[in-house]
């Protein structure tokens, strides 16, 4: 059996080598005939994998390890008899730390309180679920946006008008959908956007295309009181220069890059295929994980909640380092751009999540509410 993967999926040998003969190449070259003898091919959100690309192919089994399918043609898949994996959650953590970043930078840049703000998050699944638990645990008041999950269960949802007139905060963690009566494709189009509040902040950690760019550049162009952190671009690795200039935090694509989350998500994937296979899985991702340079943390008494909430994050991740080096890499001509864009992402530095910390918090309720907000086990 033959396996063509990513590059930039870590642990493939590990997990899959004893099944298979393995290859790796760039993501963005994976073509039709690269694939020539290849049974299983694993994949990340940069290849599309579609009719195009597979047919006439052995190839019987895609794994895409990451949470979003939409660079996956599904129906063609089902139509060859083609089996396939995603990795629903491997990231979603990562990217709820980033959007933590992300606001304590705002939060710094303006000086504002964020427990005063109003947050709306637009997708409630893997991520955006996660993210309006912690959000909620801390306190904070949130409003959700979710049509699909709204129409087969009873929840507190509301509209995206709602959202968009009532939120000082919107993170959108929705997956891109072209067409159909809740496709996302300029979800937040010129008029949504002209729409938003005085003051308001726009966190698109989803897809690129769910935000016209450049309808959001000349908005911000007009309206310095926006503020906007993008993670993901429409056309990347092409990015709108103008736009990432006027962002606060840019970022190439990374909000969930971190190594829990990329090692989950090759697990995920190598349980899929163990399953399809028939075959019985003799690999523990717990066998892999390597131990997070930083295990605790302790506070005395005298600290505040603020003081918590920005030690934990900022000890295990801070957003403002990858757009320092994002807006280094923006330098050059287009093609220089775009191989910066994905040596960014090729060579990104090991990143941990902030639940895996082991906190003391001196016993003190206000601080073991954001403690355990954040995921973290309490140190007894």
């Amino acid at each position: 059996m033959r396996i063509l993967a990513d590059e930039n999926i870590p642990l493939v040998e590990a997990f899959f080598a004893e099944h298979a003969e393995i290859r790796r190449m760039p993501g963005r070259k994976i073509n039709r005939a690269a694939l020539e003898g290849v049974d299983v091919l694993l994949v990340r959100s940069v290849t599309r994998v579609d009719r195009e690309l597979l047919q006439d192919s052995k190839v019987r089994f895609v794994g895409t390890c990451t949470i979003g399918t939409d660079h996956l043609d599904l129906d063609y898949f089902s139509e060859a008899g083609i089996a396939w994996a995603s990795a629903p959650g491997c990231n979603a953590r990562g990217v709820v730390d980033y959007v933590l970043g992300c606001l304590l930078a705002l939060a710094d840049g303006e000086g504002v309180e964020l427990a005063g703000r109003r947050y709306g998050v637009v997708g409630a699944g893997e991520v955006g679920g996660r993210l309006v638990d912690v959000l909620r645990g801390l306190g904070w008041e949130v409003r959700v946006c979710d049509p699909l999950r709204q129409a087969r269960e009873v929840g507190d949802f509301v509209s995206l008008d709602e959202i968009v007139e009532t939120c000082d905060v919107i993170s959108l963690h929705t997956p891109l959908t072209l067409d159909g009566e809740h496709a996302t494709f300029h979800l937040f189009d010129q008029t949504r956007l002209e729409q938003l509040r005085p003051g308001s902040w726009l966190i698109n950690a989803s897809r690129g295309a769910v935000v016209d760019n450049a309808a959001l550049r000349e908005q911000l162009a007009r309206r310095p009181d926006i503020q906007a952190v993008l993670d993901v671009w429409e056309g990347e690795p092409q990015v709108d220069v103008a736009l990432a200039e006027l962002c606060w935090v840019a970022t190439p694509h990374i909000a969930g890059y971190s190594l829990d989350g990329k090692l989950r998500g090759t697990a995920q994937i190598y349980q899929a295929f163990c399953a399809g296979q028939g075959l019985e899985p003799t690999v523990e991702l717990a066998d892999l994980m390597p131990v997070a340079p930083l295990r605790s943390l302790s506070f005395a008494d005298t600290a505040t909640p603020e003081d918590v909430l920005t030690t934990l994050c900022r000890a295990v991740y801070d957003p403002r380092r990858d757009d320092a080096a994002f807006r280094r890499s923006l330098g050059g001509d287009e093609e220089q751009r775009r191989s910066g864009f994905d040596q960014l992402r090729k060579h990104y530095p090991p990143r941990r999540e902030v639940d895996g910390l082991e906190v003391d918090v001196a016993g003190q309720a206000s601080l073991e509410q954001v403690a355990r907000a954040l995921g973290c086990q309490l140190k007894s």
